[in-house]
């Protein structure tokens, strides 16, 4: 697919948004959403971790984790899908 095939035109602020098992490191920390951080700066090395959104179920035991990048390209788009979906922890993105 080329990026003429997209209806996106680059650059555009995407928002993605990973949900997965919640998982806190014995020092508090919330480990999904920092691996889904880190995650995200491999593909779009200008975002703002800062500006991560996170929401816990109702039960806390699923987070949701909103990530706004600055895309450039389809290609970096579906390269990021393509890890995150691909991590274990992850069970949806949109």
């Amino acid at each position: 697919m080329s990026e003429q095939d997209t209806l996106l035109q680059f650059p555009t602020d995407f928002p993605i948004k990973i949900m997965g098992e919640r998982r806190v490191s014995p020092d508090g920390h919330d480990d999904f959403a920092h691996a889904m951080v880190e995650l995200v700066l491999r593909h779009a090395p200008d975002f703002k971790a800062e500006t991560v959104e996170i929401r816990a179920s109702s039960g806390g035991n699923y987070l949701s984790v909103t990530c706004v990048v600055r895309a450039t390209s389809r290609m970096q788009l579906d390269a990021l899908y393509r890890e995150i979906t691909a991590h274990p922890w992850v069970k949806m993105a949109l």
